[in-house]
């Protein structure tokens, strides 16, 4: 039997891994959003996020925004945007193509999505039709571009259901779904919103048991808004805490509303941190002041990142 490597002998060499965070933002749809928007990135780039996620719209459709978005994401702050991209609606090639302009814009990280099938439920003819699919043909054109990444890799994210998705016959289905995207070069998981700590954990254990390592990070929103928790919750097919949905309803002031979301977002993160969570992502809604506040209170262990700041602050100094 061959002696233990040194690794072995000390398997605490890397140390505990910080708490991963990144936001999400979507394409502004005005002039006014947009000014709004650059508001909101400001605010959460002074946090050194790890990276943002940027959407992108059904089947494309407002594929120009969100790379305009992420160019000046790039080159105007100190931001790394992980790309939406979702195949349903889009041929191999054409697919191909937009991953190219991704990478040669200087993206280094995707979020392989199918996207929400076309109203007659069938996508159209040609398209790649689920977000297996999708990884696999990132890892192809990643392959073919491996000496101008210096022999380097895209992250490839991928989404997670800690309740049943709409359309699948069980959480079971899910999870083994989740195990094919690890299996095509699926790097880690973002799960969609949840309301309840337990459906996080049930989704991680049942990941596990099935044999799903990649890391899986929550997808947390601020829950300080009624309109928007109902309507996510009819989206999600989830059930928000009715507790919670009558404490906001009874609250006479915005302020008091907010505090009540705020914290029950709060013990919801924190929730899935004791649950082993690697990391959070915020769903933002391209508003940052209820982000901030939940950000303030979780008190995560984060390294500094003073490159950044000078890097930021360098750019300032160019722009004026």
């Amino acid at each position: 039997m061959s002696p233990p490597s040194l690794i072995d002998v000390h398997p605490n060499l890397a140390g505990t891994a910080p708490v991963a965070l990144s936001y999400e933002l979507f394409p502004p749809r005005s002039a006014a959003a947009a000014e709004t928007l650059w508001t909101t990135i400001r605010e959460l780039e002074a946090t050194e996020p790890d990276y943002v996620s940027v959407t992108y719209g059904a089947s494309g459709s407002n594929r120009d925004t969100a790379v305009d978005l992420i160019n000046r994401l790039l080159t105007e702050t100190t931001l790394r945007p992980l790309a939406h991209l979702t195949c349903v609606g889009n041929t191999p090639t054409e697919l191909a193509e937009i991953i190219g302009e991704l990478l040669d814009h200087g993206v280094r990280g995707i979020l392989a999505l199918r996207g929400d099938l076309p109203q007659d439920g069938q996508p159209a003819t040609g398209s790649l039709r689920y977000a297996q699919d999708l990884i696999e043909l990132i890892r192809r054109v990643e392959l073919r571009r491996s000496a101008l990444l210096c022999a380097g890799k895209i992250a490839v994210g991928v989404a997670a259901y800690p309740t049943r998705h709409p359309e699948s016959p069980s959480e079971g289905h899910d999870v083994e779904v989740l195990l094919a995207k690890q299996r095509s070069g699926a790097d880690f998981a973002i799960t969609q919103v949840f309301f309840h700590a337990s459906e996080y954990a049930g989704l991680v254990s049942r990941a596990r048991r099935a044999g799903v390592t990649i890391p899986i990070i929550p997808g947390v929103m601020p829950l300080t808004s009624l309109r928007r928790l109902k309507r996510l919750g009819e989206l999600a097919g989830v059930e928000p805490s009715r507790e919670l949905i009558e404490r906001l309803g009874a609250a006479e002031t915005e302020g008091e509303r907010r505090r009540i979301g705020v914290a029950a977002t709060v013990d919801l993160a924190n929730a899935a941190l004791d649950a082993g969570a690697p990391g959070i992502h915020l769903y933002t809604f391209n508003e940052h002041a209820h982000a901030l506040d939940v950000l303030d209170k979780l008190n995560l262990p984060r390294p500094s990142k003073a490159l950044h700041r000078i890097k930021s602050a360098v750019r300032q100094e160019f722009a004026h």
